[in-house]
């Protein structure tokens, strides 16, 4: 259960006030109480190649650059770290902005979609999520209104599954060539990993293409090997006007977040956006996203075939588990999604779990699984036999 505590003049929300996290090594995790824990959320994607990865703590350790650099002036690293996220994108000759972190990103990636076409309106996934902030809120979940009544408007939602009768209603909202972007996940980890169709996908970019609207993968979540591929858009064929990336990039030591823009959108932006971010790629940041591009780049092959290889022993150890409900195994990668059809029952399969010393977190009645992408065999073992103890 949810609470929120006021310390030291500071309003926390924790899952469990008698849960505080101490240190981190790797997939494992230890409370202030000196409690063990396997850890299969790193942070929601955060921690994708370990927490304490000796690259990532190295180029943290060593930075010797300045402590700030404000927005207006020049910056080398900014321009290598570009680069280097340029030469990795699924679609070459991209553009980035800075940002601190995924909200920051997706915020300038519909901004940018506005200025770029002139317009104001959007389309997303019902029940979605894209971040905190209020352009963020407006283009996920509806119940989002209930609270913040005054969101932006013209923010249409589709409800999945994404089919044929999806791209009918999202056809029509096209067609009045008002809406400014689509945006959703490539992979929607955030509902649940909802995988679509590699046909649905290039029937959306057709879309898009073909009523001037643009197409936003949202990879904040997804990026960095995530799914399988260094970015879920590899594996759907299509070519997005933006990408927004975060999480991941920094492996935790900082917060960094990109949006990734095509060379004319880029160019509208530049001539007439609105937009400063007074910590984005903050020089220590910067200095460890650029350890971790090189880390990927380096490991890419190995890190790949890794989480090929851990993604089929969950599947095959996930399987063999007797849940009280037939659950349906949502999975791309190591981003794994167990539906047990009940929120309640989800919620106390969670709560054992970490009461028996592992990790896990929940997207309604999905039990969401996202473990290190360099995890190994036994941590990955014993996990799984902790999480069949507690079903």
């Amino acid at each position: 259960m949810a609470s929120i505590t006021r310390e030291n003049r500071v309003l926390v929300r924790d899952q469990d006030p008698a849960f505080r996290l101490a240190r981190s090594d790797g997939a494992i995790v230890y409370d202030t109480r000196g409690k063990r824990y396997i850890d299969f959320v790193m942070g929601w994607c955060v921690g994708n190649f370990g927490w304490g990865n000796p690259a990532l703590a190295r180029a943290a350790r060593n930075f010797r650059g300045p402590d700030y650099v404000y927005p207006g002036y020049s910056y080398e690293p900014w321009i290598e770290l570009a680069d280097l996220l340029s030469s990795i994108a699924p679609r070459r000759g991209m553009k980035c902005f800075r940002a601190t972190g995924g909200s920051e990103a997706v915020d300038i990636a519909l901004q940018a979609a506005m200025v770029h076409t002139g317009r104001r309106r959007f389309v997303s996934l019902e029940d979605s999520y894209h971040g905190n902030t209020l352009g963020a809120l407006s283009v996920g979940a509806s119940d989002n209104r209930d609270l913040i009544p005054n969101l932006l408007s013209g923010c249409h939602k589709i409800q999945p599954p994404l089919d044929e009768k999806a791209l009918e209603r999202i056809e029509r909202l096209l067609k009045g060539r008002e809406v400014a972007a689509f945006i959703m996940e490539p992979i929607s980890i955030n509902l649940g990993v909802l995988v679509p169709e590699r046909a649905f996908m290039r029937e959306l970019q057709r879309l898009c293409r073909a009523y001037g609207t643009m197409l936003i993968m949202d990879e904040v979540a997804t990026g960095f090997g995530r799914t399988g591929t260094l970015f879920a858009t590899e594996q759907l064929g299509i070519q997005p006007d933006m990408i927004c990336v975060a999480k991941a990039i920094t492996g935790g030591y900082g917060g960094l977040g990109a949006t990734l823009a095509t060379g004319p959108i880029a160019k509208t932006m530049e001539t007439s956006g609105n937009f400063y971010s007074t910590y984005g790629w903050h020089p220590r940041s910067t200095h460890v996203a650029i350890a971790t591009i090189r880390y990927i780049i380096a490991h890419r092959k190995w890190l790949l075939s890794n989480v090929s290889r851990m993604s089929e022993r969950f599947r095959e150890r996930l399987s063999q588990i007797h849940f009280e409900y037939e659950p349906e195994l949502r999975m791309r990668g190591l981003a794994i999604g167990v539906d047990v059809h009940d929120e309640e029952y989800a919620s106390q399969i969670d709560e054992r779990c970490q009461s028996a010393g592992l990790l896990i977190t929940t997207a309604g009645s999905t039990l969401m699984l996202l473990p290190p992408l360099n995890i190994n065999r036994r941590v990955t073992e014993e996990g799984l036999e902790i999480l069949a103890d507690c079903v």
